[in-house]
């Protein structure tokens, strides 16, 4: 039986209720298919950019305190630009230091080895990095949305690809 005829035999509240329960995730399936995906393992971003040849861009946040983080992460990391271009050039660490949210002892360790040794003072802190570990450069937040972000990492993309 297909999917019409089987639509035709519900009552019609039914209908609406099945369509409007359906049509949200229709409508959200591409969004979570084009959603960035961020590491949290140091050694996995590494490896991944050597073997794709791209920068890593690793996020220093306070994911679920920092409103900073929060709204970098709104009106940056969340947009189809930026997940656009990610997918395309750059390999995505996330470092996280959050208030609420359990992590294991070991991720902690680690992200507390990556802030020491880049340097971290303060989030967001948003540090490039080669497929060697080695920083090109750092930024933080910036407004305006996607672009002026997009901007300045392409820029300094271009820079650390003409230096190499």
């Amino acid at each position: 039986m297909d999917l019409v005829r089987a639509a035709r035999r519900l009552p019609s509240g039914r209908l609406a209720l099945l369509v409007a329960w359906i049509l949200p995730l229709l409508f959200s399936a591409p969004a979570f298919a084009e959603s960035s995906h961020w590491l949290t393992d140091f050694p996995a971003a590494l490896k991944e950019a050597k073997a794709q040849k791209k920068l890593i861009l690793v996020n220093f946040t306070g994911s679920d305190w920092c409103p900073w983080c929060q709204k970098l992460d709104k009106e940056v990391f969340s947009t189809p630009d930026f997940q656009q271009y990610a997918k395309e050039r750059l390999v995505l660490l996330e470092i996280d230091f959050p208030q609420r949210k359990p992590q294991s002892e070991a991720l902690k360790r680690q992200n507390k080895e990556l802030a020491d040794r880049y340097h971290i003072e303060g989030f967001p802190t948003i540090v490039l990095l080669d497929a060697e570990g080695q920083e090109v450069a750092s930024l933080g937040y910036m407004p305006g949305g996607p672009k002026p972000f997009l901007d300045k990492v392409e820029e300094l993309r271009q820079k650390a690809a003409a230096g190499s």
